[in-house]
């Protein structure tokens, strides 16, 4: 018998999205600026890249969990879509959000491997590699590397702020399950004349919601 009760599909969703947008905030603010503490530019690259590059894994499948969790939730919210107003431009909003997020995900990595690569490429070369940390670049910094950092910083900026937006929308979401929102989510789908002039509010709703 299907109900509003989805606990793990729920549990799964929100596992997920914490692992997605905290660890990402880690990295941003912790790894990247941890480098500075390296005398060699070079070694500051490499070790941002090693700590991204291992947390990857970890990232993807907090990203995945997040998506497929979402499809399942969906799935079995498809009569509060249809029913309940705002319930689907938010989920949908959500669904958007949660793309772009993984999207500015895989090109931030692939912003770091341009930046690993480049930066052995100079150093095999004899150059220096003058960087303040894996995203900022320093007065000597090669125009190329300099490019992608501000490009992967840029990305990487972005991704939390997805992440957070998503978990943000899965919070409204699974606000809307409780009766009084449920309520009057229907009644504003069916009656948004009569709910825009406060005809029906808590104190005036008929009997048969407020059972």
């Amino acid at each position: 018998m299907e109900t509003d009760n989805h606990a793990v599909a729920q549990a799964v969703h929100d596992v997920g999205s914490a692992l997605w947008f905290g660890g990402t905030v880690m990295g941003v603010t912790g790894v990247n600026k941890s480098g500075a503490d390296l005398e060699q530019g070079i070694d500051r690259i490499r070790v941002a890249e090693s700590a991204w590059s291992r947390f990857s894994p970890m990232q993807w499948a907090g990203i995945g969990a997040t998506m497929l969790a979402g499809l399942q939730l969906t799935r079995v919210g498809t009569g509060r879509l249809a029913m309940q107003r705002g319930f689907g431009s938010v989920g949908a909003l959500k669904a958007g959000i949660t793309v772009l997020g993984a999207a500015a995900t895989a090109y931030s990595a692939y912003c770091g491997s341009r930046i690993g690569q480049l930066a052995e490429q100079a150093y095999d070369r004899g150059n220096e590699i003058d960087v303040r940390d894996a995203t900022v670049p320093g007065p000597a910094t090669p125009p190329q590397i300099a490019k992608w950092q501000r490009r992967q910083r840029i990305a990487q900026v972005a991704v939390p702020i997805l992440a957070g937006a998503n978990i943000v929308c899965g919070s409204y979401l699974v606000q809307s399950y409780r009766p009084a929102a449920t309520a009057k989510g229907i009644l504003r789908r069916f009656l948004p004349d009569r709910m825009a002039g406060g005809g029906m509010t808590g104190g005036t709703m008929p009997g048969m919601w407020m059972r």
